[in-house]
């Protein structure tokens, strides 16, 4: 005997919903899991669905459901897609944190131009065309745009030319928007990780000593960079949980900073550039331009 499918009941409006970009690891993931633990119906995108067991296996384990969606930063129609389908299930967007990027590690003299525009097409463009499909809808709701960027938003470190050039365009992007997405009743934040011990620097995809051996009069240069940076990530690495935790705190507070790191290392770290750590100086200066 047969049975008709039943009619999916409809949806709850009333019920906050936060879409977060590269769930598949890392800060991703931690921060899908803790958003759907607070309470927030939770759209977690991925670029590639079929790399989601990790992420299904951790909200199985905490006891979590996530709506696991696909969402290709530097492809419009799949963010379009992906923010359409959201609003049509769900009626409302309240929050959208851009947590997805890339690694990269190379020096200007050694990779092409087009390598470059390669890494600000995630890193930065991909922030922006996430951004602008949300927009009207986090306008509707009153929500809140968090970008996740890094100290190397702040400081530019060698061998990372391309990457910290991404995100600082995407720190001077969004320190610009605040003022004007706050006109509008938009909460625009940066979360700036230090050292997280997640899958991202093998992501860069970096043959370490061929890329030593191919690196000429930068080789030595590049030895002893490789050699402080897996020290530091040895030694002083925060869990992506720890990290998600600085996610949450500007997705849940009242009144949430503009900039917020997410350790005390990248306060410290950042502080040597960063007088206005949380952004508020330069936000009311900017602020009163469109009040």
């Amino acid at each position: 005997m047969s049975t008709l499918p039943t009619t999916p009941a409809t949806p709850d409006t009333s019920l906050r919903t936060v879409l977060i970009t590269g769930t598949s690891s890392g800060i991703g993931l931690a921060a899908a899991i803790a958003a759907a633990r607070a309470g927030w119906r939770t759209v977690a995108t991925l670029r590639d669905t079929g790399k989601a067991d990790a992420l299904r296996k951790a909200a199985a384990e905490a006891g979590v459901e996530l709506d696991i969606r696909r969402l290709d930063v530097v492809d419009e129609a799949s963010v379009a897609a992906a923010v359409d389908g959201v609003i049509a299930d769900y009626g409302r967007l309240d929050a959208v944190v851009n947590n997805a990027g890339a690694g990269h590690v190379g020096t200007l003299e050694l990779e092409t131009v087009a390598d470059v525009r390669e890494v600000m097409e995630v890193n930065f463009f991909g922030v922006l065309n996430v951004s602008k499909a949300a927009l009207p809808h986090l306008r509707a709701t009153g929500g809140r745009l968090i970008t996740v960027t890094s100290v190397g938003g702040v400081i530019g470190q060698p061998f990372n030319e391309a990457y910290c050039a991404a995100k600082f365009a995407v720190e001077g992007y969004m320190e610009s928007l605040a003022p004007v997405a706050g006109a509008v009743g938009v909460s625009v934040s940066v979360v700036e990780p230090g050292a997280v011990a997640t899958e991202f620097v093998n992501n860069i995809g970096l043959d370490i000593e061929g890329r030593i051996a191919a690196a000429g009069p930068y080789a030595d240069a590049l030895r002893h960079y490789v050699e402080r940076t897996v020290g530091q990530f040895l030694d002083g690495a925060q869990t992506p949980a720890g990290a998600a935790e600085s996610v949450m705190e500007v997705l849940t507070a009242d009144r949430p900073a503009f900039r917020i790191q997410t350790s005390e290392w990248a306060q410290g770290f950042t502080g040597t550039k960063l007088a206005d750590q949380d952004g508020s100086a330069v936000l009311g200066m900017t602020g009163s331009w469109v009040a």
